[in-house]
């Protein structure tokens, strides 16, 4: 899957997410955002050869409800999920490796 560069106003729904069977990263945060624009050369560096994962930029804000739902208070805000389900969490990364690290939690064969 390409990796998403914008973050979109058109947020897939809460149900819609938990039922996600493939890995998956949310990505929170807003185009205009100084710390969002920062993390993302690290972004990307740890999502070259991790494909196969979803990742869906979520335009946050108030009012929003999947941000809500899951209690984003920062952004940027990446989310892991496996299955539907989180299974890690950073906000306002800055080392590759750590994105990484939470990447190869969701980005593995399942058995």
């Amino acid at each position: 899957m390409p990796f998403s560069t914008v973050y979109s106003s058109d947020a897939p729904s809460r149900e819609e997410v938990d039922a996600w069977q493939e890995p998956a990263v949310l990505e929170f945060g807003t185009n205009w955002c100084g710390y969002c624009q920062a993390a993302q050369p690290a972004i990307a560096q740890a999502f070259a050869g991790h494909e196969s994962v979803r990742h869906v930029k979520v335009e946050d804000g108030k009012g929003r409800p999947l941000g809500r739902s899951f209690a984003v208070k920062l952004w940027p805000t990446l989310i892991f999920l496996d299955q539907g389900r989180e299974v890690a969490r950073l906000v306002r990364p800055a080392d590759p490796g750590a994105i990484t690290d939470a990447l190869t939690l969701v980005d593995r064969p399942h058995l």
